[in-house]
């Protein structure tokens, strides 16, 4: 397994309004979904930064810390080693988009993570 980069970003945050602002209007970050309690954004090399509000309840799992994405070249491999690991997964089945699987784990510090990869 390799980490190829830092693939996402997602924040759950009780001033979801001001945090939208600083990245749209002080960041310059292209707003590219907008929903009830969730703006999602985009970088200019394609990472993806979300936010989302106290309204959005698909994300309480997220805490109060920020959630990074790993990108990894083979999900499969990653999760293998993190089961190995004893890693605690937040949701019992990886989820699937465009080719891409993603898991959000628990890592040691307590604070939620994800992995993204390849199928």
């Amino acid at each position: 397994m390799t980490v190829r980069s830092l693939a996402w970003l997602g924040v759950r945050t009780d001033d979801a309004a001001h945090m939208v602002a600083f990245y749209r209007d002080v960041l310059g970050l292209q707003v590219i979904h907008e929903a009830p309690g969730a703006t999602w954004f985009r970088l200019a090399d394609g990472t993806q930064v979300h936010v989302y509000g106290p309204e959005d309840t698909d994300h309480e799992f997220f805490g109060t810390a920020p959630v990074v994405g790993f990108a990894v070249d083979s999900f499969t491999a990653a999760g293998a080693a993190m089961a190995a690991a004893g890693i605690e997964v937040v949701y019992p089945e990886p989820q699937r988009a465009d080719g891409q699987m993603w898991q959000h784990f628990r890592a040691p510090d307590g604070n939620v993570y994800e992995i993204i990869g390849p199928e």
